[in-house]
């Protein structure tokens, strides 16, 4: 006897949703970039355990901060949870402190607006250097314009400087690491140009802005590789200026950056279709079905 009776197929199990990026990776490799900037006594002394992020106190109240009783517990207990030990099980010897401090990157004059810098007369108008004209110009004008390089900043680097520090025995202090630092933590020098980011947070930048120029807001214009374009600049500008003291979603700091460039396009490309609109109207040619259906609705 043949039974024909099928036998029941198995439920395929249902899939899991596929991050294509997290902000756990994305934070490791932000930390892996960074590192390629600093200097550390020993390979271990780049991993932190607790960030201090108090600048307007100055460093040496951050070093205070560093030793008291309620810092060396938190980072026990944030260390003792990365480990899966317990608090105990830590020596407060192997604790890692960042401080976000400015004291170890030099200063430069300051220099002047972008408003500041304006042409005089003499430069916006071309005259012969023997005219009368020139002459009243130079009187009426003078160094007024120049501005004035009297106030000494640090020199701008590419994100918030830190430097690491551990606590020995005697319950001392001392540093174990510096961002934008080249050779030795004390005898080393000041470096801004000597790190890169890692190929894997360059290809994180790629893809989130593939990603975001999918949507359905945007994939229609016809200039999306211009917009995918300054994104990725933008990006590789301000991506290493996440502060981890302040936030551990870099993936909304990322993509507020990428929607900012991309308006930015946008808002320039509308500008420059609406004055190529006004020279075609007042040639007495047609402008583009944009400001025509534009012209229709409003009458």
């Amino acid at each position: 006897m043949i039974n024909n009776t099928k036998m029941p197929s198995a439920v395929p199990a249902p899939r899991k949703p596929v991050n294509y990026l997290n902000n756990k990776d994305m934070l490791k490799e932000i930390h892996a970039s960074k590192n390629t900037w600093c200097s550390y006594t020993s390979p271990e002394d780049h991993r932190y355990d607790l960030i201090i992020d108090k600048a307007d106190d100055g460093l040496i109240k951050n070093l205070k901060t560093v030793a008291s009783k309620k810092a060396i517990a938190e980072a026990r207990k944030i260390r003792a949870h990365r480990l899966g030990l317990t608090t105990r099980q830590v020596p407060v010897t192997d604790l890692v402190f960042r401080v976000m401090t400015w004291d170890h990157i030099p200063v430069a004059p300051k220099q002047p607006r972008k408003v500041d810098k304006k042409k005089s007369a003499k430069d916006i108008f071309d005259f012969d250097e023997d005219s009368d004209l020139l002459a009243d110009l130079t009187e009426l004008d003078g160094d007024a314009i120049v501005p004035a390089i009297d106030d000494m900043v640090h020199v701008r680097v590419n994100f918030p400087p830190f430097q690491h520090f551990k606590i020995d025995e005697n319950n001392t202090v001392y540093c174990v690491g510096k961002s934008h630092w080249q050779g030795d933590v004390n005898k080393g020098e000041f470096s801004k140009d000597h790190g890169q980011i890692t190929n894997t947070l360059a290809k994180m930048y790629l893809e989130m802005t593939n990603r975001f120029s999918t949507k359905f807001n945007w994939r229609g214009y016809t200039y999306i590789d211009e917009m995918r374009g300054s994104a990725v600049l933008q990006l590789t500008y301000v991506g290493l200026r996440f502060n981890e003291a302040k936030s551990d979603n870099p993936f909304a700091y990322y993509t507020a950056a990428i929607t900012n460039s991309f308006c930015r396009v946008l808002n320039t490309e509308k500008r420059s279709q609406n004055i190529r609109d006004d020279i075609l109207e007042m040639n007495g040619l047609n402008p583009s079905w944009s400001r025509q259906s534009q012209a229709i609705k409003t009458e």
